[in-house]
């Protein structure tokens, strides 16, 4: 498998010369977030964590974005926590897209490395620390887990994505594929997390509509993507975010594969509020 390539955002800030003009879009049903507003100006700083700046991608909204949360964050050597998470509810995916850590879960250790993946279950004891000589970017994706009467919680699992064939959607050729960490039919998980490849001109051959709500961060390549009723060109380093029954397809531009971090929530009843 060829190593992989992920797009991690620096930070810095706009020069003073620099249009206004971008492609940030919020509307009600999708968002697209690109790369250059990741600056500095737009981190957030977390309790109990030490050298360590968050981008936020994306958070429950009322009348939006309702499951998840999704960080990127970039820890300084030296940095790390030993509180990381303050809500025993939490579930948690991190996937590393630049440099080394340490994550302790249940007290035991794991070194981690660039697409590095480890799903942390709500309730476990689990801390992350920079013990190399270089900044650590990763992405860290939350959600309320919602546990079934009858149905075991998920285990702690750590792994790197070099170790996971991407599975080719069928009747695509291999043109589009998944990486997929956790089986679908695995009813102990109620999210996703799954890296989404496409090659030069692969296509989601219709426009997707379903329950399911989407966070995707473009690791690598360009696309033009369906978002509603429109199409929108995005790259490495922007995000998206569609609420529930957002229309969605895709046209991968090339020259290179196109691919993305996407979460979805899975497995579950809906809510009924009120009843």
């Amino acid at each position: 498998m060829k190593k992989p390539t992920y797009y991690t955002p620096k930070g810095g800030l706009p020069p003073q010369t620099q249009l206004l003009t971008d492609r940030a879009v919020f509307t009600d049903a999708y968002a697209v977030i690109p790369k250059g507003t990741l600056s500095d100006i737009t981190t957030s700083a977390l309790p109990h964590w030490s050298d360590a700046r968050f981008w936020v991608l994306a958070r429950p909204l009322s009348g939006f974005a309702e499951t998840f949360s999704h960080y990127i964050a970039e820890v300084a050597p030296g940095g790390g926590s030993d509180r990381p998470e303050d809500n025993p509810e939490a579930e948690a995916v991190l996937f590393i897209v630049e440099g080394e850590m340490t994550l302790t879960i249940d007290g035991t250790s794991h070194d981690m490395q660039t697409g590095g993946y480890a799903f942390l279950p709500a309730g476990c004891a689990w801390a992350l620390n920079n013990r190399s000589d270089a900044p650590v970017s990763f992405h860290w994706i939350r959600k309320r887990f919602q546990p079934v009467d009858g149905i075991a919680a998920p285990t702690p699992f750590v792994t790197n994505e070099t170790e996971h064939d991407p599975m080719p959607m069928p009747d695509t050729d291999g043109a589009w594929a998944t990486t997929r960490f956790v089986e679908p039919a695995d009813l102990r998980h109620d999210m996703h997390v799954n890296i989404v490849t496409f090659q030069p001109g692969g296509v989601i051959p219709f426009a997707e509509t379903h329950v399911m709500e989407h966070g995707l961060y473009v690791l690598e390549g360009k696309a033009v993507y369906r978002l509603n009723q429109d199409w929108v060109e995005v790259e490495a380093g922007d995000y998206m975010w569609l609420r529930a029954f957002c229309p969605q397809a895709c046209y991968a531009g090339g020259p290179g594969p196109f691919r993305y971090l996407l979460y979805k929530d899975v497995n579950r009843h809906m809510p009924l509020n009120g009843f």
